[in-house]
């Protein structure tokens, strides 16, 4: 299973006049690669809290009281947020239930997605420049570590030559990337002077015939033009237009003459295209292969021969040695990690004992100081991969600990002032005065689980580590060491990919048309004002797709829409899922929304997961009382029966009731939901419920007829449909 995200006992309340209000109690679930988690619920249940939470946005009065949120190696939560903004928008993107909150209205659309673009670009360059020197300063040093001093110098060499048809590569790459850039600016400029002279929009125009012209020349390079007779066409071409738009001004008056200028400017824009639509070379081997031979220019070959030819001298002269040589120094850092892994075991079991018993502040925290320390030193820094559980380990471990002796000091002192407040209020009563207000309940922790919360930090390194040493037979350092040459490649060619204007315009272009917006050249300059509900919903979309995030978080992206933009956006949704691997977080309150697109539901109550499973799970065999009562609320065009209300309304968080909090509204509810909470009952190895009905005691409940009618209904058609 490939998770790209874990949520991990999410505690977060917030500070109200009346109270501390609970939003979200003890939650945790994974979001898997490429797959759609739903998190459903009526309004107050936590979901959009859970969903601000991980993308960092929580309001002011948020206390986040336990728990992390891990990615990427890192825990959400604790991240300061220079890098939480790396992340935001950028690896995790957000559409909001009302498109308008994230438009700017008095800016037009097409700003409005360029710049996330533009911004963004700068600061992964940046990080791209960090990340390879430092990758490649470490791969050295475990090189050197594993081979000793007595070659020293030629693996410096070697690392140095790296380095070195690196930059060869970069600087060629960047001379690439102007003059491509220029071939596609200048196609999508050419689009849009014939769009508006179609449309006789002359007003609009910003560019002139003649300007076009000009900027053919900056299109020429070896690479995109250096096939026999192209930069000639290219200039004949360009003439054309040259000739064409002498003495020509948009407008009536020159009507005439656009036909014959219309069609050397086509005739121009289809060769730019084309050439920007050629193979783009391989400059990492293109880089080595200059770095020898400086005077070559590779007259007369194609970009395909050139990519196979530079492979091959690659491959002899430097790469199948220099990956024999990383090889030896992936090992060592292997095997040290793996080493030092095994020595920090009976530490995590002692520490682990430590932390189950009774220990001071002092004492606790330099114990986490020294393990942490030690988990730190045990990292393979050369994995490309992260662990998240190492590499959060000091933070998620410093954090339990803090938050078990800050509610110790505590909750002492709320004892104190609830009894004191409840005193008051009897002795209100007894003198016979009306008493109009409620003692806030006590905001006490138990400190058995706070403890349990910092050993579970230590039991999930435990059991990464005793797997990575059960697997360590395993291990091909031949494909590890490929691994990071790639990463090290993408790394470099991120130094010198920078977004210009244009190329950010044809981007957004190319989403609006993506995200289904018609007439996108003409749409681009609008203002959010002229969009429908749903083409600004869309306009969202493009927007958080721009920086190609890895994680797509939907709360309620549809519930201002009508029947027909729902479903139009749905399907959207799904359809860039698939094409892109997205991972998406879909909020909702209708189950129905989610039938068709949800790979995982985690039904959520009064800011607990009372019922968790895949789709077929929640659909078929729903076993929670309020999964039941969703079901049996939403409408179908097949049910007769009259749909079922949910009674009563969801509790008041700042006074959490004692046990089930669905308990006053569950018409099914034994006497112990309403004095204990009930666990999660494992169900299957992906279903669980937190019930009381599933305790092999309790008395024996059917599921009501209108949801089990509604699952033969649905069995018999996915049984038609796959016949």
């Amino acid at each position: 299973m490939d998770k790209i995200l874990e949520v991990k006992k999410l505690k977060i309340a917030f500070r109200t006049t009346n109270g501390t209000l609970k939003a979200v109690r003890d939650i945790s679930f994974d979001l898997e690669r490429g797959k759609t988690l739903a998190i459903v619920g009526e309004s107050g249940s936590g979901k959009s809290v859970t969903s601000k939470a991980i993308i960092g946005i929580l309001a002011g009065n948020a206390i986040v009281e336990g728990g992390e949120i891990l990615y990427d190696g890192k825990d959400l939560l604790t991240i300061p947020e220079d890098e939480m903004h790396r992340i935001r928008g950028d690896k995790i993107s957000m559409i909001f239930q009302d498109p308008l909150s994230s438009l700017n209205p008095i800016v037009k659309i097409g700003k409005q997605i360029t710049e996330a673009m533009l911004l963004k670009n700068k600061t992964s360059r940046r990080e791209a420049r960090k990340d390879f020197n430092g990758v490649l300063e470490l791969l050295k040093q475990n090189i050197l570590a594993a081979q000793g001093k007595a070659d020293a110098a030629g693996v410096s060499e070697r690392i140095a030559t790296f380095d070195k048809f690196c930059i060869q590569a970069n600087e060629l790459e960047n001379r690439y990337n102007q003059a491509w850039s220029e071939a596609s600016d200048l196609a999508v400029d050419i689009d849009e002077f014939i769009y508006l002279m179609d449309k006789k929009q002359y007003g609009d125009i910003r560019k002139s015939p003649a300007e076009f012209a000009g900027r053919a020349a900056r299109v020429k390079h070896p690479f995109l033009t250096g096939a026999a007779g192209c930069e000639a066409e290219l200039d004949k071409l360009a003439a054309q237009v040259k000739s064409a738009a002498s003495g020509f001004r948009p407008g009536a008056k020159d009507t005439a003459r656009w036909p014959a200028l219309r069609e050397a400017l086509t005739a121009l824009r289809n060769k730019v295209d084309a050439i920007a639509g050629q193979t783009r070379p391989d400059f990492f081997r293109i880089g080595y292969y200059k770095l020898k031979n400086p005077g070559e220019t590779f007259a007369g070959k194609s970009v395909e021969a050139v990519n196979e030819m530079c492979l091959k001298y690659l491959d002899e002269g430097f790469m199948l040695d220099f990956i024999a040589m990383e090889e030896k120094g992936v090992a060592h850092s292997y095997t040290q990690a793996l080493e030092k892994k095994k020595a920090v075991l009976p530490e995590l079991e002692r520490a682990r004992a430590f932390y189950q018993g009774d220990f001071e502040k002092g004492a606790a925290l330099q114990l986490c100081r020294t393990l942490s320390a030690q988990v730190k030193e045990s990292i393979d820094r050369l994995e490309v991969v992260k662990d998240s559980a190492a590499y959060t380990f000091e933070s998620s471990l410093s954090g339990a600990i803090e938050r078990y002796f800050h509610h110790k000091a505590r909750n002492p002192r709320e004892e104190a002032r609830y009894a004191r407040q409840t005193r008051r209020r009897e002795a209100m009563i007894a003198r016979g005065r009306t008493v109009d207000w409620k003692v806030v309940p006590k905001n006490v922790y138990d400190l058995d689980e706070l403890r349990e919360n910092i050993v579970a930090v230590i039991d999930r390194v435990l059991e990464r580590y005793k797997a990575y040493i059960a697997d360590s037979a395993q291990v091909d350092f031949h494909a590890r060491s490929i691994g990071i040459v790639d990463y090290l490649k993408d790394k470099a060619s991120q130094v010198v990919y920078k977004v210009t204007k244009g190329m950010a315009r044809k981007k957004a272009l190319e989403l609006m048309d993506e995200v289904g917006i018609h007439d996108p050249l003409t749409r681009y300059y609008q203002y959010p004002f002229e969009f429908s509900g749903g083409m600004r919903q869309r306009i969202v979309i493009a927007i958080a797709l721009a920086a190609n995030p890895d994680i797509l978080i939907c709360d309620e992206p549809t519930t201002a829409l009508d029947v027909t933009i729902q479903a139009q956006i749905l399907e959207l949704i799904n359809k860039l899922k698939r094409e892109r691997n997205l991972s998406v977080i879909f909020i909702t309150h209708d189950l129905g929304v989610v039938a068709n697109m949800a790979d995982d539901i985690a039904v959520m109550y009064a800011g607990k997961i009372v019922e968790y499973g895949t789709a077929d799970d929640i659909f078929y065999d729903p076993r929670h009382p309020y999964t039941w009562a969703l079901l049996s609320s939403m409408p179908d065009l097949d049910t007769t029966e009259k749909l079922d209300a949910i009674p009563g309304t969801p509790p008041n968080m700042i006074y959490p009731p004692e046990g089930d909090a669905f308990a006053d509204r569950n018409k099914y509810a034994l006497k112990l939901d309403f004095e204990l909470q009930p666990p999660m009952f494992r169900i299957s190895d992906t279903h669980s419920a937190a019930t009381w009905l599933l305790h092999p005691d309790a008395p024996k409940v059917e599921t009501p007829k209108i949801i089990t009618d509604r699952i033969e209904r649905m069995k018999r058609a996915g049984g038609e449909q796959n016949a």
